[in-house]
């Protein structure tokens, strides 16, 4: 995601046009791929960034068959961009993106250290559940990913 520098549906609520600030977020997602990319560089792992939206000379085009190749290879694949469309979340595109390249697991890290019964940050009796169903996320409206 990209929330951490721009967030495109709050903007939007605020009167910018929806596409302009998604394709914003999409930017923003970029950023932090390069970033991610850099830090494994660093750690001497091999990663590829691959954007949703062209941007020849930063990163790569996303590509099903390329991703595919780069991960065969033992290289990590930094999906970037979202889905390349405005309102579609980047929840959907991590989605999107594991089920094409047939991941065993997709995880979603926030800045929270697990899923609780309402936000944490904004209700303090927010209660941690150390256990939790699929259909007890439905039930219960957790908002863990954007549906």
């Amino acid at each position: 995601g990209g929330g951490n520098l721009f967030r495109g549906a709050g903007l939007a609520a605020a009167g910018m046009n929806r596409v302009v600030g998604d394709h914003m977020g999409m930017l923003a997602t970029v950023m932090n791929g390069l970033a991610m990319r850099d830090a494994l560089h660093r750690a001497y792992v091999n990663a590829r960034v691959m954007s949703a939206i062209p941007l020849k000379g930063v990163c790569d085009d996303y590509n099903w068959a390329d991703a595919i190749s780069q991960l065969r290879q033992g290289r990590v694949v930094i999906f970037s961009a979202g889905t390349g469309n405005p309102f579609f979340t980047t929840d959907s595109a991590a989605c999107l993106r594991g089920i094409e390249i047939e991941a065993d697991v997709v995880l979603k890290a926030t800045k929270v250290d697990g899923v609780y019964s309402a936000d944490p940050v904004a209700n303090p009796d927010a209660q941690l559940y150390d256990k939790l169903a699929y259909n007890d996320v439905l039930d219960k409206e957790l908002k863990v990913m954007d549906l």
